[in-house]
């Protein structure tokens, strides 16, 4: 696979690295403290450093319970075919009459790639040991946030009204479980180290267990949701990684699902416009602009620009929020011109010849597939389909 690799500025990267660790390390000290005193601490009972939720992986109880139960999954368009019900797919119902449940045939060969060392081989022979270093710190960003999506959609359930939205979540809540376990396999076999949660995914990830309410829905599905939406997108056309378009798929359902429960459960005019809750939405949504910008060596690497995909993200991001009815203290439109203005500010610091661009109207989302479905949930344009 050839990059067409882009200039870093050192020193603004290592600036942006030594500010994260110093963060790290006060954000994780508080958070011990807080923990040892009884008075908070980490929420998540979850080991980023090991990539693993506390208690290990327990993988024989996971295949033993999580990968059965997927096996024996019953499709009701299968077993009651007068029903309305139509939850089976082409693929999935050709494994029905054969008597095979649970992943589709994509999924269940991707899996099989995965744990070959034909797949790894194709990863050596595909990108450089710098480009693996890159992709895998991208991926492990929503690797680890898979974490966070499978316990703040479980704890969804008892928010939601309906039988309809509990079963939407009930459904995200598993295709989470599996995004975590898949995901988490296919980073593994790029067999180089997988960093631990940078302070900025800790605290975006951390805020978005302690939001209370429905405003987890914008929390998880608004804003973290559109990252990984974004990341896949940006990714799935790269060869080894073409299991990311099931991931994306999965992810454009979750983005919108906010809309839709909204639209037969509104929230409250003081829900929408309380000028509390418009200052609390933006400020669990500021460290994804650091994140962000702390990956920027990583997407150089693989010929992204940083900005583009922080802007990608940001416009998609405040689409959705305001859609949902999650206002915040600014219109989008006047968010976008300030955070342009700020990406501008910070290039024209930190490269050289620098002309001013547009960053909120890019796209960093590759594959025709990709661009339609995110023109459904979004609008507009994509580079993609241009």
């Amino acid at each position: 696979m050839q990059f067409q690799k882009l200039p870093v500025n050192e020193r603004a990267a290592k600036l942006n690295a030594d500010v994260e660790r110093v963060v790290n390390d006060t954000v994780r000290a508080y958070d011990r403290f807080m923990g040892k005193v009884g008075l908070g601490g980490r929420r998540a009972a979850y080991d980023d450093e090991h990539y693993e939720f506390v208690g290990g992986a327990s993988d024989t109880l996971r295949k033993k319970h999580y990968d059965k139960s997927l096996r024996l999954l019953w499709k009701a368009e299968h077993v009651a075919p007068w029903s309305s019900f139509k939850d089976a797919g082409e693929a999935e119902r050709a494994l029905l009459s054969a008597a095979e449940h649970g992943m589709t045939d994509q999924e269940k060969a991707a899996r099989r790639r995965i744990s070959s060392k034909e797949f790894r081989a194709l990863l050596d022979r595909e990108y450089t040991p710098a480009e693996k270093r890159a992709l895998v710190k991208i991926l492990s960003k929503i690797g680890h946030g898979e974490a966070y999506a499978w316990l703040v959609s479980a704890s969804m359930l008892t928010e939601v009204q309906s039988t309809g939205a509990r079963a939407a979540v009930t459904m995200q809540i598993m295709e989470e479980a599996k995004h975590f376990v898949v995901l988490r396999e296919l980073i593994e076999a790029f067999e180089v180290e997988i960093p631990r949660q940078a302070a900025w995914d800790y605290l975006l990830l951390e805020g978005s267990l302690r939001v209370k309410g429905l405003n987890r829905f914008f929390a998880m599905n608004v804003l973290i949701e559109t990252i990984a939406l974004s990341i896949f997108g940006l990714l799935s056309d790269k060869p080894g990684l073409e299991v990311l378009r099931n991931f994306h798929l999965d992810e454009s359902r979750h983005t919108a699902l906010p809309d839709n429960y909204f639209r037969e459960f509104p929230m409250t005019e003081w829900q929408k416009k309380s000028p509390a809750a418009r200052l609390a939405r933006l400020g669990m949504s500021l460290p994804a602009v650091p994140l962000v910008l702390y990956l920027e060596p990583e997407l150089a690497e693989l010929g992204v620009d940083v900005f583009e995909f922080a802007g990608s993200v940001l416009r998609k991001a405040m689409n959705l929020a305001e859609r949902s009815g999650f206002l915040l203290p600014l219109p989008s439109k006047t968010l976008l011109t300030v955070f342009n203005a700020v990406f501008n500010a910070y290039c024209r610091a930190t490269r050289q010849g620098h002309q001013w661009r547009d960053y909120m109207a890019a796209d960093t989302t590759h594959g025709a597939a990709e661009a339609a479905v995110e023109r459904e949930i979004f609008g507009g344009h994509s580079a993609a389909a241009q």
